[in-house]
């Protein structure tokens, strides 16, 4: 074999292998609870966030009504037996499987209504709403851009917490971006996969919060490490 016919055959069974993985991890996850999401973490793929979202929105559960707790249980439930549907019949590359998963975020939080969980109880929902953890683009980016589409004061009160954020680690960077890019205005023809924000030019502070469980096997430094990029573009948006 030839060095070419070798990397492909190495890129080939580490596809299988991650589906294998992930397959298998699903099938033996229960039905109540994060664990199916836990399954797509620490994975070659790097598809992180959608355990950590899971855990945030149960951890808050309690502050929600009864009305608001029925949209968050129904939309992970949505999200979970989505998953196991649909990984067997996804396409096995890393782009297509992270494609699957977008698509299947905003089906569920459409058809479970997100938007009026959020209306109601936004400072409850802000806890998802976290600048650091935009980085790298993933299902984190799908669910802000989903927030955003949820009308004209979600949008704007979504724009003002990124924004605050952003100024409170870039300084005035950011703010020098958001005077011709303001957050609370954005493209709504861009999609996830194009979302590229550079890295402080200087490492900043720690972005744990209080609000939310840390996210697991994540280091937080390393969330920026790979934005080499020193064009800063806009977050895209799904529009409602």
């Amino acid at each position: 074999e030839n060095p070419q016919q070798k990397v492909a055959m190495l890129m080939l069974c580490a596809i299988s292998n991650l589906e294998w993985d992930i397959q298998a991890c699903l099938v033996s996850s229960g039905d109540v609870g994060c664990g199916t999401f836990q399954c797509f973490n620490n994975n070659s793929c790097d598809i992180q966030g959608l355990h950590h979202i899971c855990l945030t929105l149960l951890h808050n559960a309690g502050r929600y009504d009864s009305q608001g707790k029925s949209y968050v249980k129904d939309a992970l439930r949505c999200m979970a037996l989505g998953l196991r549907q649909r990984i067997s019949c996804v396409n096995r590359r890393c782009s297509a499987v992270k494609d699957m998963i977008y698509s299947l975020q905003r089906e569920c939080y459409s058809r479970h209504q997100l938007c009026l969980a959020l209306r109601q109880h936004m400072d409850t929902m802000g806890s998802l709403v976290q600048f650091h953890l935009l980085f790298p683009p993933g299902p984190y980016v799908e669910l802000v851009n989903f927030l955003l589409s949820c009308g004209d004061e979600a949008r704007s009160w979504v724009g003002r917490k990124l924004q605050t954020q952003c100024s409170q680690h870039w300084g005035e960077l950011c703010g020098s971006f958001s005077s011709t890019c303001p957050f609370g205005q954005l493209d709504h023809s861009l999609n996830s996969s194009n979302l590229s924000i550079p890295a402080p030019i200087v490492p900043g502070p720690s972005y744990h919060t209080t609000e939310a469980p840390e996210l697991e096997g994540r280091s937080i430094p390393n969330l920026v490490e790979n934005e080499t990029e020193s064009t800063f573009t806009k977050l895209n948006v799904t529009s409602s």
